[in-house]
């Protein structure tokens, strides 16, 4: 075997058999490898944010590590975006990047660039295999790497000639990182803590939003008046009907302020204290209120789920956790609004879907209206870095193919991915897509106000605003081979989404929606 073909056979043994990309010539051999190995779906990208957020997606509902391959320095610069919101939603993504050939780096080619520094802005292991007899085993170490501190990005640099260098052997998979148990004496300090009611607050996220640990939390709230809040942007969450309803964080730092108003102990359950995410003139970017005691039950790396359920047991014994009823009414008939938007996609979402939420001011209805649809699993942007929500439905897809996938769109989001479209329907996969155009930048609206930066101009207006002209996604996505529509109504939503999950493959709906701001 050659480098590649130890490699892409290593990785399939130790369970990762797909692999999102967008290779270069450098990477040709591991593209050829992919002949010789059967077994390892490549699924091809036509940028490489897409293949980094698909690898996001895919590794947030299978649990499992994903792979993506991108060529040489500036693949991996159109990919860090996207690595940037894996690494901040603690996900197992294995990196590959090829680079030129070791012999090939002297003459400072016009793509050569320092690979291993760019990956470390988004990795917690970096390394560049040094020849075709190792590399599989440092694809392993790498993949074991994935699994520390709670789910990271490790990058493994991969010069050509080690890919195309005889001498290649398979490699074992090293074992997976197990979450350590949290310690006695921490549960018993939030036990304790507990007994302060609604002056305690746990703080939900990662793997305390699964349904053990919204369970667990559920029965202690109720057993003990303990306020319950989950982080404001989760990595993975189930909700819908059967599962504890939690109110998230607000978004506007003064809104997270009337959400802790009176919390004297705040407990950390799988997150990390909360604070404003952006400094705004007057405002202080710390949350936790003053005098506030902070408790840390468990870290990302930690079992939250087994801590949580183990504080139950003790303070909520024959508690059982309040659980929502299906109630997902039809919305009101009339224009497109927020909140009409918000009740169409509950009122049709079908029985354990993924959604994908990007909307950003056009969701704001979106939690209310989802805690009593069906039973679903909810990924948001975890970073920030917008264009993450089409390319994580389409990884979620490709990762959980029985499942429909909802993507709930932001117009100006959706044109820093938009050819994920091109892959769903390459790949035939069951994403339905609702981009909300309000021909705006709404939520820069809001934010020009709460900076306190002044009334905007003609000039600076400009700059907030997404019209002139307005984009016509219906056009781009069947250029990208989706079928697509276009309603301004409610009752026109309802019937588009219905249709699309009905019809096997990608579709797109675009919704006119006024802006909020």
């Amino acid at each position: 075997m050659n480098g590649a073909q130890a490699l892409i056979h290593s990785l399939v043994d130790a369970g990762v058999d797909v692999c999102f990309m967008n290779p270069g010539t450098s990477e040709m051999h591991f593209v050829h490898a992919l002949d010789a190995v059967p077994a390892m779906r490549g699924v091809l990208a036509m940028f490489e944010g897409v293949a980094t957020g698909a690898a996001d997606g895919w590794a947030r509902v299978t649990g499992r590590p994903a792979a993506v391959l991108l060529h040489l320095g500036p693949g991996l610069g159109n990919g860090l975006a996207n690595l940037h919101n894996a690494r901040r939603a603690h996900s197992p993504v294995l990196c590959v990047v090829g680079a030129h050939a070791t012999g090939h780096v002297a003459y400072d080619a016009p793509l050569q660039s320092d690979i291993e520094s760019s990956a470390r802005t988004v990795s917690g292991w970096v390394h560049t295999s040094g020849t075709s007899r190792s590399v599989a085993a440092d694809a392993m170490r790498a993949l074991e790497a994935t699994g520390r501190d709670g789910g990271q990005v490790a990058t493994l640099v991969l010069p050509a000639d080690v890919s195309w260098s005889g001498g290649g052997r398979r490699a074992p998979r090293r074992p997976a990182v197990a979450r350590t148990p949290v310690e006695k004496s921490v549960v018993d300090d939030v036990v304790d803590a507990t007994g302060d009611g609604d002056a305690t607050m746990l703080l939900l996220g990662g793997a305390a939003l699964t349904e053990r640990g919204l369970r667990a939390a559920s029965r202690i709230s109720r057993a003990t008046g303990t306020r319950l809040l989950v982080e404001r942007f989760v990595t993975r969450m189930e909700a819908g009907a059967g599962v504890p309803t939690v109110r998230r964080q607000a978004y506007p730092t003064e809104h997270v302020r009337s959400q802790l108003d009176g919390v004297r102990r705040l407990v950390l359950a799988g997150t990390p204290a909360p604070v404003a995410f952006f400094a705004y003139p007057g405002l202080e970017s710390d949350h936790v209120p003053a005098g506030c005691e902070v408790i840390e039950l468990a870290d990302v790396s930690q079992d939250v789920e087994t801590a949580l359920e183990s504080i139950a047991d003790r303070v909520a014994a024959g508690t059982e956790p309040q659980l929502p009823a299906l109630d997902a009414p039809e919305p009101e008939p009339g224009p497109l609004t927020v909140a009409g938007l918000a009740a169409a996609v509950a009122a049709t979402l079908p029985e354990n879907a993924v959604v994908v939420d990007e909307g950003l001011t056009s969701s704001m209805g979106l939690p209310p209206a989802l805690a009593t649809a069906n039973r679903h699993t909810l990924l948001t942007l975890t970073g920030g870095a917008i264009g993450q929500g089409l390319p994580a439905a389409t990884g979620a897809a490709v990762g959980a193919p029985d499942r429909p996938v909802l993507s709930i769109e932001a117009d100006g989001s959706a044109l820093y991915t938009i050819q994920a479209l091109w892959t769903q329907a390459r790949e035939r996969l069951d994403v339905t897509t609702v981009i909300v155009n309000n021909a705006a930048y709404a939520i820069l609206r809001a934010e020009l106000a709460r900076t306190r930066a002044g009334e905007p101009a003609e000039r600076a207006s400009r700059m907030l605003d997404l019209s002139d002209p307005t984009t016509d996604f219906v056009s781009i996505s069947r250029g990208f081979g989706v079928p697509a529509r276009k309603v301004t109504t409610a009752q026109d939503l309802v019937v588009a989404l219905r249709e699309a999950y009905a019809e096997p493959g990608p579709h797109l709906v675009e919704a006119i929606v006024p802006p909020v701001a």
